[in-house]
């Protein structure tokens, strides 16, 4: 019996697959655009480029290429609950403006992200 910890992402990852053949199409929508929070979250910033005259440029296959930042599990955890807080919040203001069925699908799919927190 293994007690390997599954990191969260590949937890949000696997749930994809998992929420598209159930046809839950709020879970697979916050899924994945949690995904994409996350993986911009990694994207190297542009200072961290270094630009100069093309004739210094590297040559070759990958080698301009810059390395992703690469994301804590802390980081991760943090990335998601802001999505759940932004849905939460989001869901309020729906609620409170009379729509409650946006604000039922905005909970949703924040307690859809919340399981998968812990």
């Amino acid at each position: 019996m293994s007690t390997e910890i599954v990191p969260l992402r590949d937890r949000l990852r696997a749930a994809v697959p998992a929420a598209m053949k159930t046809r839950d199409r709020r879970t697979t929508y916050a899924l994945r655009s949690t995904l994409a929070a996350i993986d911009n979250a990694e994207a190297v910033e542009v200072r961290d480029v270094r630009a100069g005259a093309i004739e210094m440029s590297p040559v070759g296959l990958g080698a301009a290429e810059v390395a992703r930042r690469e994301l804590t599990e802390a980081e991760v955890a943090a990335i998601v609950r802001g999505e759940v807080e932004e849905r939460r919040a989001a869901a309020a203001a729906y609620e409170a403006a009379g729509r409650g069925d946006k604000a039922a699908e905005l909970t949703a799919e924040a307690d859809a992200l919340s399981a998968h927190l812990g």
